[in-house]
């Protein structure tokens, strides 16, 4: 079973400033624009085999969507999302068809976790991908950035499966957790968070509640 959360929302990466305080302490902030997202379909065991609630974020045109979400929105009156994610609350019962999430659901120093896509750095070796030592630089070396051995000569005979080797580096599913909420503007719906978060500019991620505070 997943775990049901108590406060999310979508937001949008808007970049990473610093705050001083009275103390001249530097602290790194990450501004998200978090929400509005609406309530978009509300899912229940009867019907769906589940309890959920569908947001979307982001306003879209009815010509860019498949026929069948265009549709669905008409028929609800709702006007088009581009973006739509299920959310699995605690408290689903309060929510209702076309209701808004705003960043007003998040307090001042609240630990969240913050769900994205990192940052695609393409090809990279192993010394870069997975923070392996180089080898000697000393005259005859056979290897500088090498990823090393690939294993022993006869037995078994093959690279063992989930071998760290040079790859695609980034652009994956990243979760970081338990950041802190510095501030949050109700009026801009803006969320400062401690830290960073993963991703670009303008990079959609998915704010919850923390799971291990």
């Amino acid at each position: 079973m997943k775990h049901e959360l108590e406060k999310a929302i979508l937001a949008k990466k808007i970049g990473m400033t610093q705050i001083f305080n009275s103390k001249d302490e530097l602290t790194p902030i990450t501004v998200l624009i978090a929400g509005p997202c609406v309530v978009t379909q509300i899912k229940d065991i009867k019907s769906d085999g589940y309890k959920a609630v569908q947001v979307g974020f982001e306003d879209s045109k009815y010509k860019r969507l498949k026929k069948p979400i265009r549709m669905k929105f008409k028929k609800n009156n709702i006007e088009p999302k581009k973006i739509l994610k299920e959310i699995r609350f605690k408290n689903i019962e309060k929510y209702n068809l076309g209701d808004t999430i705003k960043a007003d659901i998040f307090e001042n120093n609240d630990r969240v976790d913050v769900v994205g896509i990192s940052k695609g750095k393409g090809y990279a070796g192993a010394i870069k991908r997975h923070n392996f030592s180089r080898g000697p630089v000393s005259h005859g070396s056979k290897y500088h950035r090498h990823a090393g051995s690939m294993g022993s000569a006869t037995t078994p005979g093959k690279v063992k499966k989930g071998k760290k080797m040079p790859g695609q580096m980034g652009n994956r599913r990243v979760t970081v957790q338990n950041l802190r909420i510095f501030s949050v503007d109700i009026e801009k719906n803006l969320i400062l968070l401690k830290g960073s978060v993963p991703g670009n500019r303008g990079t959609v991620v998915f704010l919850k509640n923390s799971v291990k505070t």
